[in-house]
């Protein structure tokens, strides 16, 4: 039997200021329900996935931008993830995670531009440059994924602008096979279409609650190791509203110190692990490189009083970006 109660005297806290945000040792086995069980084998083939598929991603597939908020939580990498994120996407590949902290400034700012990112760590005036969304979000949950394909999976298309290439029915379950070897598995909804789960590499993806046509609740676990099970909840979901360009830079204190990649893969859940999904990801980010620096005349002072929470209004939480709401 699992004990919820947990035995904190195997707790550990842990270098970075980002991490106790998102995880914490575990010492007993997490409660978590059982991943969904998909229809295996081929039913009654559909002649027109196609159609089908563009039905069922109609709403996701038209998300230009995303913002909300994320409340996570599960294991990765045998320890507990949980914490608060304000997210903002726009396709095909920006996009800015802020790490809520009960006050003060963020627990991290992670922005994403053109495949390159770049993770502040404000409580600690540490800078990581130029890697891989993927890689570092990798680091900081166990969920290597490319800003596009995390914006997909967040919506409910599962995997960016695929194409539909096979899909069948089996009893109340559709099936749309996608190209890359993805699927997606749908149920009807009234008149309409509703994802219940996805898969896509060793990603089993599930979808056990809706908000009108995109998901309240994501569930993503590794069919495989590492270990990986963790669930988003989104809140004050917002689709398709102008976001500021700058909403996806940060302001880098100039005695910010670096901090490696490695550093952070061995500070997080993920440390001593292998990557989960090694170059799959990266492949939707592009390959060209951008370097996010402060904007001339910034000083220290004004990026970290930016960062000590000046963003956040009293109502919703949202991020404002140069007194523009994100």
């Amino acid at each position: 039997m699992c004990d919820r109660r947990g035995d904190r005297r195997g707790w550990r806290r842990l270098a970075l200021c980002a991490a106790p945000w998102i995880c914490t040792a575990l010492a007993a086995p997490a409660c978590a329900p059982k991943a969904l069980t998909l229809p295996e084998g081929r039913g009654d083939p559909i002649a027109d996935a196609a159609q089908t598929h563009a039905a069922i991603t109609q709403a996701c597939g038209g998300a230009r931008t995303l913002t909300a908020e994320l409340s996570l939580s599960g294991r990765a990498g045998g320890q507990r993830v949980s914490g608060r994120a304000l997210a903002g996407f726009e396709a095909p590949g920006s996009m800015r995670l802020e790490g809520l902290a009960p006050i003060g400034r963020p627990a991290f700012i992670l922005v994403a531009r053109q495949g390159r990112a770049t993770l502040l760590l404000p409580r600690d005036d540490r800078v990581l440059r130029d890697e891989a969304a993927e890689d570092i979000l990798g680091a900081l949950t166990g969920v290597a994924l490319a800003p596009a394909d995390l914006q997909a999976v967040l919506t409910g298309c599962v995997v960016p602008g695929a194409r539909a290439v096979g899909g069948w029915q089996q009893g109340s379950w559709t099936v749309i096979e996608l190209e890359g070897g993805a699927a997606l598995y749908a149920r009807r909804a009234g008149t309409g279409w509703q994802v219940v789960a996805g898969r896509r590499g060793h990603w089993q993806i599930e979808y056990p609650a809706w908000r009108g046509s995109f998901p309240a609740a994501v569930r993503l676990v590794s069919r495989g190791e590492p270990a990986v099970d963790v669930t988003a909840r989104l809140s004050q979901l917002e689709v398709n509203v102008d976001l500021d360009e700058r909403a996806f830079t940060v302001d880098v204190p100039s005695d910010a110190a670096p901090i490696s990649i490695d550093e952070l893969r061995e500070s997080g859940p993920m440390r001593g692990k292998p990557s989960d999904d090694p170059g799959a990801a990266r492949a939707a980010g592009g390959s060209q490189r951008a370097h996010v620096a402060s904007p001339p005349g910034q000083t220290r002072e004004g990026g970290a009083r930016r960062a000590a929470g000046d963003r956040r209004t009293t109502r919703d939480r949202r991020i404002t970006i140069y007194d523009r709401p994100f």
